[in-house]
């Protein structure tokens, strides 16, 4: 099927985020007193396109290269890094708050999303009990560290840069009771040099991609599983795609398309050289 049907709907989408006040300067404070359902709405209609598997990689190449489409797409994949950010820092506050801190992180928006990438990542390295799992950039809402947890038992440990960040993930993850079992530092990906792992994973937000793929070329071994996730297809209308510049020095062993309505591809990397 033919993905221009979607231009002037991806262009209407950018002109209701222009009337929100965003643009490609701004940090979309202008979002922060709007309410979080009225900008999800906004967010379902970016991924019914998104999601849209009649439309063939080539044939998504047409609008994500487009110049004319570069403006929205700027615009819409700002507005998907902040939604994100806010749904999962609404999402752990009310766990934190919560008398049933499970159920209440079984509400997040991207649930099952992060449900059908535990199914691929498990199949991209063996996580066990005795494995130790480095996840770089874990945000406000460590689910994927979380999920891991709880599916193989394995030790995990998150690695994220911003101080507050790292302590509203920590208070969450005590309140789900799992403390012992994940911990937390804060940093960046220079911090694996301090580390033990087996298995290390690099976040899709993780930026910029070339320092951060270079540091962790320095230190992990050619036997280390990488994994990373990445957009593909018409899904790269929500962040741009990981690059081969981006990955330099490593190569690209399995990729794994997303499963449903999963935003990520999953990849495995190992260093060379």
């Amino acid at each position: 099927m033919s993905c221009w049907k979607y231009w002037p709907k991806i262009e209407e989408i950018a002109e209701k985020l222009e009337e929100y006040g965003v643009d490609s300067l701004n940090d979309l404070n202008t979002l922060d007193d709007v309410n979080l359902n009225e900008i999800t709405l906004l967010l379902d209609e970016i991924e019914v396109i998104a999601h849209d598997e009649e439309i063939d990689f080539d044939s998504a190449k047409h609008i994500l290269d487009n110049v004319r489409m570069n403006k929205a797409l700027k615009l819409i994949r700002k507005f998907y890094l902040y939604i994100g950010a806010r749904l999962e820092t609404e999402n752990a506050m009310d766990i934190i708050q919560s008398k049933d801190p499970n159920q209440t992180l079984d509400t997040f928006h991207f649930y099952e999303r992060y449900e059908g990438l535990l199914i691929n990542e498990s199949k991209l390295a063996k996580f066990s009990k005795d494995k130790t799992f480095v996840f770089i950039g874990s945000g406000p809402l460590p689910l994927t560290l979380i999920l891991f947890r709880q599916a193989f038992g394995c030790n995990c440990i998150g690695i994220e840069i911003q101080e507050d960040v790292a302590e509203l993930s920590r208070e969450v993850i005590a309140k789900l009771g799992l403390s012992d079992g994940i911990k937390i530092v804060v940093g960046d990906e220079t911090k694996l040099k301090d580390l033990d792992y087996d298995i290390v994973m690099v976040a899709a937000f993780a930026i910029p991609k070339d320092k951060v793929f270079a540091n962790v070329w320095e230190t992990v071994d050619i036997n280390t599983p990488v994994l990373v996730r990445t957009y593909s297809g018409m899904r790269a209308i929500l962040y741009a795609p990981l690059t081969d510049k981006d990955i330099r020095g490593f190569h690209k062993e399995v990729m794994l398309l997303p499963i449903g309505n999963t935003n990520n591809t999953s990849v495995l990397l190992r260093k060379v050289v």
